[in-house]
């Protein structure tokens, strides 16, 4: 049955009194006793981020706490699909983090930078995983002109984030002041330090923005680590499965990337997807630069349930 425009409302208005009732009795075992709720996530007394345990038990570390964790709880579509894409990207991004000596809770940074789109732009022209800005891209080695944009790069634009996370560190020789210089940067924050007095990111008086920024982090965390808490509840054949590619390095420009593509048995769709930071439909590179392009192997492309592994355990549930 096709609906018309005015049973809509009643429709979603079924749906999400299901949800609400299915989530409620999942938790209390009761399928009678009350209507349907909202439920709170419990928050836990203390988290850490880099080896740093963060107190919980006052107030406003408790407060911005909750608010990103009910965020994580209660945007659903958004939430699953970093679950499922993480399936995909974590197991890139985490190697080269421990490569490269970055605690691995910044992979989390990242989750709320981009939400795992190697593509993203904000409103203020930042680009990519690490959304970094034109300039900041171009200091940390990064290629960005109107033909090629590394920071969708995945691998070139962490290792960036790596050198950058670093300098911070000699900087503050503290993770979490790192993390929010990566949202107020490195001057603004260490004005703020010496203004301020103290030496923990959340003892700091900042704009909204910069003062959820770490909770954003660690309830992103608290989020991968248990998301059955958080009421999700999928399997492995649910997960996005990493896809796999052959290299190919070239120090030529590429007249028609199309044709390219047909020439390596894939597509022109298949190839954008595979090397993002691709802008246009030809690759110039008068200087003779090398790049590497990544080839999709094209049994890995379609869905197959019985092979997907989930990257973490935690991530699914078995029944």
């Amino acid at each position: 049955m096709i609906l018309t425009h005015r049973f809509v409302p009643k429709v979603l208005l079924l749906v999400l009194l299901f949800l609400g009732t299915t989530q409620l009795q999942a938790q209390t075992g009761n399928s009678s006793a009350y209507p349907a709720q909202i439920i709170s996530p419990t928050i836990p007394t203390s988290i850490s981020f880099c080896g740093e345990k963060i107190d919980l038990t006052r107030y406003n570390n408790r407060e911005r706490m909750d608010r990103e964790m009910l965020s994580f709880c209660y945007m659903h579509s958004t939430s699953l699909q970093l679950l499922k894409k993480a399936n995909r990207y974590f197991p890139v991004i985490e190697p080269i983090l421990k490569e490269e000596g970055i605690p691995s809770d910044f992979i989390y940074l990242m989750v709320i930078e981009s939400h795992l789109n190697p593509r993203i732009r904000s409103g203020a022209g930042a680009v990519g995983l690490w959304q970094f800005m034109p300039k900041t891209a171009r200091d940390y080695g990064l290629e960005v002109n109107k033909n090629i944009d590394e920071r969708c790069h995945i691998e070139k634009s962490t290792r960036a984030a790596c050198k950058y996370l670093k300098d911070a560190y000699k900087k503050f020789n503290d993770w979490s002041l790192v993390a929010i210089s990566y949202n107020a940067g490195i001057a603004r924050i260490s004005r703020l330090v010496a203004q301020q007095e103290v030496k923990k990111a959340s003892d700091l008086y900042l704009v909204t923005e910069t003062s959820r920024y770490l909770f954003r982090i660690v309830a992103a965390k608290a989020f991968f680590n248990n998301p059955v808490q958080f009421g999700f509840r999928i399997h492995a054949s649910d997960l996005y499965a990493p896809l796999r590619y052959t290299k190919k390095v070239i120090s030529t420009g590429i007249a028609n990337l199309a044709a390219y593509a047909k020439q390596n048995k894939t597509t022109y769709a298949l190839l954008k997807d595979a090397n993002p930071w691709l802008k246009d439909t030809f690759l110039q590179n008068r200087s003779k630069r090398r790049y590497t392009l990544l080839l999709p192997v094209a049994s890995s492309l379609y869905y197959n349930p019985s092979t997907i592994k989930p990257y973490r355990k935690e991530w699914v549930v078995s029944e």
